[in-house]
């Protein structure tokens, strides 16, 4: 069970423009329920009690949806990148101490002994960062997990910047993380913007770390599936029959 100084940061700002839909992206439904529900669900099971979500694109609508669950909100007035909403909630949390795992509000099959099992071997582990990893059949599209040869992740490297020998790793970032909450106050602090999009990025802290000597590591998750996020209308109609078969396989 996570300690009860684990913060979750949930990111849940965007607008989710792929879906073709003026609704968004964390409010559409599977099975009935709005995406964020199966989120922040699984981060009450797994014992995580200091949750915060990031609301930005129709926050008043998120926080309605959101209105029965014991969660906090932080505001990102301005969609300015995942390392930005990051800062955003770390100033509407007082702790200083402890462990911080960041989740997606638009990925709504991981499953609460995952994210458990995830926080216990980061803390377990003493890393500064811990990535939430897969190995998928097709990795097309995903930030690679590169190791050096014995077996450390040295980089996070996004699809479109692979290698021919990096496109072939299967094994890819979920965009998920457990950080040191000191480690990740300190390097948040350092982002910058200076990329195509000008926006600030929280796999950049990840870069960040690694300069500064920090320990870093990885968990995989038992299921790839648990990983997939919702990103168009085909996805969506996809997701009752993956929620079926993973609870059918919990």
């Amino acid at each position: 069970m996570p300690r009860d100084d684990t913060v979750c940061i949930i990111l849940a700002a965007g607008q989710g423009t792929r879906m073709k839909s003026d609704l968004a992206k964390v409010l559409h439904r599977i099975e009935g329920r709005p995406i964020i529900h199966y989120v922040v669900d699984c981060a009450i099971r797994a014992g995580l009690r200091r949750i915060v979500v990031v609301v930005g694109f129709q926050k008043e609508k998120v926080v309605e949806a959101l209105r029965d669950y014991p969660v906090q909100f932080a505001v990102q007035a301005e969609q300015n990148g995942t390392g930005h909403a990051v800062q955003t909630a770390l100033a509407v949390v007082p702790e200083r101490e402890g462990s911080v795992v960041v989740l997606v509000g638009d990925a709504p099959f991981l499953r609460a002994s995952t994210l458990r099992a995830f926080v216990e071997e980061h803390v377990s582990s003493g890393s500064d960062c811990t990535v939430l990893t897969a190995a998928v059949p097709d990795p097309h599209g995903y930030g690679r997990i590169v190791r050096d040869p014995a077996g450390n992740m040295t980089a996070i490297v996004e699809h479109d910047d692979c290698t021919e020998t990096e496109r072939r790793i299967r094994e890819v970032n979920s965009a998920m993380y457990c950080f040191k909450l000191p480690s990740l106050i300190s390097c948040a602090r350092l982002l910058t913007d200076d990329n195509v999009q000008g926006e600030l990025y929280l796999t950049d802290v990840v870069s960040i770390m690694r300069s500064k000597g920090m320990k870093l590591g990885t968990f995989t998750a038992p299921d790839w599936r648990e990983m997939l996020g919702i990103n168009t209308v085909e996805q969506l109609g996809q997701g009752g029959a993956i929620l079926d078969a993973l609870r059918e396989e919990a």
